[in-house]
């Protein structure tokens, strides 16, 4: 997994946990670290997906 991917995915969890908090303690605040939650994981799906185009190029000019 490309590291930008796991910083993505590290964001998306710490998004999705204050998310939580933050509905938990009455605060509409979370409305925005569910965005933020979409955001990084869409972000995490694009660069998974953009190795494995890279990778399946690189195997097909190597193969």
């Amino acid at each position: 997994m490309p590291r930008l991917a796991l910083y993505t995915l590290v964001v998306c969890v710490l998004a999705v946990v204050a998310a939580v908090v933050s509905f938990a303690q009455g605060s509409l605040l979370g409305v925005v670290w569910v965005l933020l939650a979409g955001l990084s994981s869409n972000m995490t799906w694009y660069y998974v997906k953009r190795e494995k185009l890279r990778k399946a190029a690189g195997a097909d000019v190597t193969g």
